[in-house]
């Protein structure tokens, strides 16, 4: 039967997509974001990756993209903070987490907008005004008790270089009496948000506001009080799983002849932890070391480690596959390898049970790692989002920096992974007492897992000692002395923990102390020199 006209628009309609649509932002768009920052405010700094990561995965449900024709134009972020707090006055850096929304606080009752950015180039789609009412849907759906956030005044330099206006205060008076228009300030109040007052200094980066802003909020008319029953919505979310088993092998070196005797190795601890229902297997750094015991013969160290690296591409190889048969995310220790620019770096990829490969390198050399066997650091630390929720990698030295431990859990990290290689009882306290500081002072997990045993012909690995473990914050909703499992000194063994994700965040937010929540953005904060990051 021959379609009508009609009939075939009215299928191509159903089959088209949508020229303009809101969702949930994605990690895969944070480049598109930051490109759209650009576009959007030339003369301001746009957002690193690392915060627009951050926003992203510590409140995935607050952040929204408008795309057009498969174009980013449009981007909202969110997060939810108590309404004391968001009322009182504030600057950008102090209540947003410098940019990384890690002041998101799950039991907030106002919804805080950190951003709205419009490609100047599709402004006439009314672009704002849909992120506005994704903002406003959330907050009915959370049932909050409003919106705050800070407005710009981008004509506001203008009017004082005019001596139209005395002051911030004046301006806004001005507008209030429909003397002045604003194409934002203007803006929100049709849309119904009511002025409170001015925030001095709050962006000093905003030339055309002169640094200030208005203080904004809309008031939820469902909402009187928070309601008994919101707590029980909030957890249920489901945006990660409440609780993640944490298997950590301690990986014993021993002579292999063949790469397949490792893989049969490997794959042995990988079975194991994966009938135990383990969410990640986490391996030793340098447990690879041990393919050099297939020729049997000394090598000099510079050399050794150069030979390491043409095991890069069966390791990985090997993991993933690993990973998937079994059901299991494994993060792979550490692997010597050779980067685009000919340097050798010590990489631990993170091989999930989806199928995807992540890297991440070591940021510190050792002293003896550098000097023996050539190795340099690299320069990007970013979490990786897995089933779980993001984690964190620092490998072993790394855990001694508590500027690293801090960046990722700024992006959103509950769980730091430390692989370490150590020699002795001393060098492997420096790793277990930083370890258990960065668990403490940042509310989050650390798993370790290190190598026992020794490989004698191997230069730098003559013997070993670990006593892996999983750690927590020091608290009541906690395991006795903030470790969560141990294992016996230099012994091959696997240590398991399950660990509680509610409670970490429960901890953040009402334990008896809170660290992340207590920090003092107006002193002090973590920049990441190597990404541009927008601070002020």
């Amino acid at each position: 039967m021959a379609k009508t006209p009609a009939r075939a628009e009215t299928e191509k309609a159903k089959d088209s997509k949508p020229r303009l649509e809101v969702r949930q932002a994605m990690l895969k768009d944070v480049r598109a974001i930051q490109a759209l920052g650009k576009r959007a405010y030339p003369d301001m700094q746009s957002y690193s990756q690392a915060q627009l990561r951050g926003q992203i995965q510590n409140f995935p449900e607050g952040q929204f993209v408008a795309i057009y024709d498969d174009t980013l134009v449009g981007f909202a972020a969110t997060f939810l903070i108590d309404e004391k707090t968001a009322l009182k006055p504030h600057d950008w850096v102090t209540i947003t987490g410098n940019g990384y929304a890690s002041r998101h606080d799950e039991e907030g009752d106002m919804l805080y907008g950190m951003e709205v950015m419009v490609d100047p180039r599709f402004r006439g789609l009314r672009i704002g005004q849909r992120l506005y009412n994704e903002r406003r849907r959330l907050a009915q759906d959370y049932q909050l008790k409003g919106i705050v956030f800070a407005g710009r005044m981008p004509s506001l330099a203008q009017k004082v270089r005019r001596k139209e206006v005395e002051s911030p205060e004046d301006f806004l008076e001005q507008i209030r009496e429909q003397n002045l228009r604003d194409r934002v300030v203007s803006f929100q109040m049709r849309n119904g948000f009511e002025p409170i007052g001015i925030l001095r200094n709050y962006l000093p980066g905003d030339k055309e506001s002169m640094g200030h802003a208005v203080h904004l909020v809309w008031w939820n008319p469902a909402v009187v009080e928070a309601p008994a029953g919101r707590t029980k919505t909030k957890t249920q979310r489901g945006r990660l799983a409440h609780t993640v088993r944490v298997a950590c092998i301690q990986y014993q070196q021993r002579r292999v002849r063949s790469f397949e005797e490792f893989a049969e190795n490997v794959e042995y601890f990988v079975d194991v932890v994966a009938d135990y229902k383990s969410d990640f297997a986490v391996f030793p750094e340098l447990f690879t070391l041990q393919l050099l015991s297939i020729e049997n013969e000394p090598i000099p160290p510079d050399q050794a480690i150069a030979t390491l690296t043409k095991y890069t591409e069966r390791l990985k190889e090997l993991l993933s596959r690993l990973a998937v048969h079994y059901n299991i995310n494994i993060i792979g220790g550490s692997h010597p390898t050779l980067d685009e620019d000919g340097d050798i770096v010590n990489v631990c990829y993170v091989c999930l049970r989806d199928g995807s490969i992540h890297a991440q390198a070591k940021i510190h050399p050792t002293p003896n790692e550098a000097y023996w066997w050539s190795i340099v650091g690299a320069d990007d630390v970013r979490t990786i989002q897995t089933d779980c929720g993001p984690i964190g990698v620092m490998i072993c030295y790394d855990s001694e920096f508590p500027e690293l431990g801090r960046h990722l859990v700024d992006q959103g990290a509950q769980i730091l992974f430390v692989p370490f290689c150590t020699d002795e009882r001393k060098s492997y306290l420096r790793v277990r007492y930083c370890c258990q500081a960065r668990a403490v002072e940042n509310q989050v997990y650390v798993a370790l897992a290190g190598n026992v045993g020794n490989l004698p012909g191997v230069p730098n690995m003559d013997i070993q000692y670990a006593q892996s473990c999983i750690l927590t914050p020091c608290d009541f909703p906690f395991d006795r002395d903030g470790v969560a499992a141990d294992t016996t000194p230099n012994v091959e063994m696997v240590a398991i923990a399950d660990l509680n994700l509610d409670t970490l965040r429960q901890a953040r937010m009402t334990g008896t102390v809170q660290n992340l929540r207590d920090r003092r953005f107006d002193l002090y904060s973590v920049q990441w020199r190597k990404e541009k990051t927008r601070t002020t």
